[in-house]
C-alpha cells in the first residue's frame, strides 16, 4: 500500500504567509484608491463653490449693468426717435442661386 498523502513542494505555513502578504499589500492598495477618490471628491466640491462664487459675482455685474441701462434717459443722452421708419428690402435668401 502507498502513502496517499499529497506533498507540496512548498510548505503550507509560507503559503499561507504569502497569502497573508499579498492580501495585507492588497488592503493597503484599496485604503490608499478610497483615500485618493476622497482628496479628489473634496477638490471637486471645492472648485465647485469657487465657480458658483464667480458666477455669482458676474451675475451680480450683469444686473447692475442691465439696471444702469433700463434707467438710462435716452433723450438727455443725445439720443432721438427716428423720424421715419424705412425698411432694407431683402433678396433671396437661398444659397442656391
Amino acid at each position: 500500500m502507498r502513502n496517499s498523502r499529497i506533498h507540496f513542494p512548498f510548505s503550507l505555513v509560507s503559503f499561507c504567509t504569502g497569502v497573508v502578504g499579498v492580501l495585507l499589500v492588497l488592503y493597503i492598495g484599496l485604503i490608499a484608491v478610497v483615500m485618493s477618490y476622497a482628496t479628489v471628491t473634496v477638490e471637486f466640491s471645492h472648485s465647485v463653490r469657487n465657480d458658483e462664487a464667480a458666477v455669482a459675482m458676474l451675475e451680480g455685474r450683469y444686473l447692475a449693468n442691465v439696471a444702469s441701462i433700463t434707467t438710462t434717459d435716452y433723450a438727455i443722452a443725445g439720443y432721438a426717435l427716428p423720424i421715419a421708419k424705412i425698411f432694407v428690402p431683402a433678396k433671396s435668401v437661398t444659397a442656391l442661386r
